[in-house]
């Protein structure tokens, strides 16, 4: 057998085969030809069934979900599509295809429009995902504080994601390299009818399913029907006599759209006992080798953001979270100067530039980042990079599906002064299999992420039967061609 029937018989192909191949167009024989020597090369094999169909065809059906790092300088942005899951009510994930049959994944944060990204999609079309961060100079301007990032934020995660498999490096590798291998996670602690029954499900999550750190709310709502704790609550209840922070936002008069000093509500003496009761509670159930951190405490001022803190002190809790809103910096820096317990915000926070007034005034102990908010994976570490310099340390907010979880896993490992990484959806069983790893490791292995090692980019492809089984109802569609988002119509240069 000679050479090149050697070499076509390890491609499937016989010398009948190749005989009529011969008598196809010349042009279509050279492109063929070339390409399967290109393939050969890269180590893609190909089946049968593919060598008779359009070479267009049999590029994207061979490539589609193939890894590899051939010529990444030659790789364009094509289209971005997306679907939007259940996850935390809504939230959807986008990707960014390209013209060598890689894609990227990234995810606008919960709750907020997939439209964020969607219009940005004629901004990128035609660059090269390999230049993240001139893309995201390009972009970042039409990202907000909050769920307005949730655009830009999405399309940095996905850059990294086929940066990474262009290359065929892990994201974390593209960071700088990391400082550790697994990821510790803290989960909320779960809340329940009786102390016995909350005992057991914190004996589960401890226990069972190996968390080390724990967050619980402490919030004023739950000083419901419980007379002479709060002043002023019952003017901001909705019908049902709820304190809704998450309630209808759409009435912009809201108690849950009020920022925190507006409201004028004050949590009485009696008030502080009761909340005090709650996290004794907890904190006799889990004892003192397990960090308990707390959060939404509900809309009220800073003076009561340090009564609710000093009552507190003697559990010892890892942080208090979002007292006030984040932008009071001058606020925030007299709750930590009056609290010993340590103080966190961040979740909200767009960009570093933001964070540096909380962080050059030394006004929190802790930043506390949604990558899905804050800028995506390099602006998180930088974020991280300017904390650790004023010896301050990162916690991350995570609220989102294993894409925007897995970006977080990449950014924690490269980022030297991480504490502990959320993880919202502990007990929503479907959540891991939204995706699959491409190195076969778990996600998520006794309260800890796995840092995927070799797997290039963030490490995963979803896994579409099961995402599609959890689409949003309001929005069935799964990675639709978005055509009408194609055209830039408009001048975006912010400078004269």
């Amino acid at each position: 057998m000679s050479p090149s029937q050697r070499f076509l018989s390890r491609l499937g192909i016989t010398e009948q085969d190749n005989k009529e191949e011969v008598n196809k167009e010349n042009v279509q024989e050279n492109s063929r030809r070339s390409f399967l020597k290109k393939t050969a090369l890269g180590g893609i094999a190909l089946g049968g069934a593919f060598m008779f169909s359009p070479i267009e065809e049999v590029v994207a059906q061979s490539t589609s979900k193939v890894s590899r790092f051939s010529k990444p300088t030659d790789l364009k942005i094509t289209d971005l599509r997306y679907c939007v899951t259940t996850v935390l009510g809504r939230t959807a994930i986008i990707r960014i295809d390209t013209n060598q049959g890689i894609y990227g994944l990234g995810e606008v944060r919960d709750g907020a429009d997939v439209r964020y990204a969607l219009i940005l999609k004629s901004r990128i079309l035609g660059e090269n995902p390999c230049n993240v961060e001139m893309i995201f100079k390009k972009i970042r301007q039409f990202g907000g504080q909050s769920r307005q990032a949730g655009g830009v934020c999405a399309i940095e995660m996905a850059l990294w994601d086929l940066c990474g498999k262009a290359y065929n490096v892990p994201a974390w590798q593209l960071l700088g390299g990391m400082y550790r291998d697994k990821i510790r996670l803290y989960a909320d602690t779960p809340e329940a009818g009786s102390p016995e029954e909350q005992k057991k499900l914190i004996n589960y999550r401890v226990n069972d399913q190996g968390y080390t750190w724990l967050k619980m709310d402490v919030s004023i709502g739950e000083l419901k029907g419980k007379p002479d704790t709060l002043v002023n609550s019952k003017f901001w209840q909705n019908q049902q006599g709820v304190l809704a922070q998450w309630g209808d936002l759409s009435n912009y008069m809201s108690y849950g759209n009020t920022l925190h000093p507006f409201t004028q509500i004050q949590i009485t003496d009696k008030g502080l006992e009761e909340l005090s009761r709650i996290v004794e509670n907890v904190r006799g159930m889990v004892g003192y080798d397990i960090p308990l951190s707390t959060d939404h405490y509900g809309h009220f001022d800073y003076n009561n953001g340090i009564r609710l803190g000093r009552a507190l002190e003697k559990y010892r809790l890892a942080w208090l979270e979002d007292i006030v809103s984040w932008e009071y910096t001058d606020q925030w820096k007299m709750m930590t100067d009056a609290l010993e317990t340590p103080t966190l915000t961040g979740e909200d926070i767009y960009l570093l530039k933001n964070f540096k007034p909380l962080i050059d005034a030394r006004a929190v102990d802790i930043v506390h980042p949604d990558l899905a908010s804050s800028g995506g994976l390099l602006e998180t570490k930088r974020i991280g990079d300017y904390a650790e310099e004023h010896g301050i340390a990162m916690a991350m907010h995570q609220a989102g599906t294993p894409v925007s979880f897995m970006a977080n896993v990449h950014c924690a490992a490269a980022t030297q002064n991480f504490l502990a990484l959320e993880h919202h959806s502990v007990d929503l069983t479907w959540w891991e299999d939204l995706v699959k790893t491409t190195d076969g490791r778990k996600l998520i292995t006794k309260g800890f992420a796995n840092l995927p090692l070799t797997a290039p980019g963030l490490g995963i492809e979803l896994n579409e039967d099961v995402v599609k089984q959890h689409l949003h109802p309001g929005d069935k569609s799964y990675f639709a061609p978005t055509p009408d988002w194609n055209d830039k119509n408009s001048h975006d240069r912010i400078f004269s």
